[in-house]
């Protein structure tokens, strides 16, 4: 989308970023749970009222849970949903699923890492296991196939899942978009690769040499990522390690029901304040 690799090719402010994404947009939205979720670019889906979404995530939590409490769902694909054990389930995802706001297709972890595998192989399905005695594959019409080579037990095969943007939040990016993760990169790898565009949010610009000097740390290589944003703590409230915790408080303060306590939540966040003079600059 964007010629040469000058320091202005890639780079956006948060908003410009979030604005390449229109309303029914399908997004797989990286990290796990409270870790390293692309927070701040979720907040801010909430605050340009996006609609209609589609959220891919096989372990989601915050960031499924404030997009339903803000009504911009309209379809989920996930595994386990969950707040983490100081919280619980997810109360708002619970009662958009529950009251239809939002349809579910339910899966495994594996089972949605599958299709999202047979995305960026080029393949209409993948074989997945483990799914023998479950309603999840009746529930979703998925077809199992008999073993060709004769071998083995039937197998259930996923359909491709292709979302629109993936989006990943990182401790770093270069001015020509390439992303590394420090620690543990959950499905963010596999979602880079399946998905039609990868949008990234990092907690500091470095310069080149960082990845050229360990080339094998480069979790997605610039050519793969179309836009990022620079946003210092944009995992908040969840962590991104080894340079911030979760923020426990932050998350209780969160739940309680209410629009003032949602608009409470997303002025407190550190970019909102950003996102304010860029609204009113």
């Amino acid at each position: 989308m964007n010629g040469g690799f000058g320091a202005d090719a890639k780079q956006r402010d948060l908003k410009a970023l979030v604005d390449m994404v229109p309303s029914g947009s399908s997004i797989a939205l990286g990290g796990s749970f409270l870790h390293r979720g692309p927070f701040a670019f979720v907040r801010e889906l909430i605050r340009q009222g996006k609609t209609d979404l589609e959220i891919v995530k096989q372990s989601p939590g915050y960031d499924i849970d404030i997009l339903c409490r803000a009504g911009a769902v309209k379809k989920v694909r996930a595994g386990i949903v969950a707040m983490e054990g100081n919280f619980g389930l997810a109360p708002y995802y619970r009662r958009a699923i529950e009251s239809g706001s939002a349809k579910l297709e339910e899966h495994a972890c594996a089972s949605l890492t599958a299709g999202l595998r047979a995305a960026a192989f080029g393949i209409p399905f993948q074989p997945c296991g483990g799914l023998h005695g479950s309603d999840i594959p009746e529930l979703n019409g998925w077809k199992c196939l008999d073993d060709p080579y004769g071998k083995g037990e039937p197998v259930w095969v996923i359909p491709a899942i292709r979302p629109d943007f993936a989006v990943i939040h990182a401790n770093e990016v270069d001015a020509q978009g390439n992303v590394r993760v420090t620690g543990t990169h959950h499905w963010d790898r596999i979602m880079s690769r399946a998905a039609g565009s990868v949008l990234v949010v990092a907690e500091k610009l470095v310069d080149t040499a960082v990845f050229t000097a360990q080339p094998e740390s480069t979790l997605i290589p610039h050519f793969m990522v179309e836009a990022f944003a620079v946003v210092p703590h944009g995992a908040w409230p969840g962590s991104c390690w080894p340079l911030y915790e979760i923020d426990y408080p932050a998350v209780e303060d969160y739940l309680p029901p209410g629009d003032a306590a949602l608009a409470a939540h997303l002025a407190k966040a550190p970019e909102a304040a950003t996102s304010a003079e860029v609204a009113h600059g």
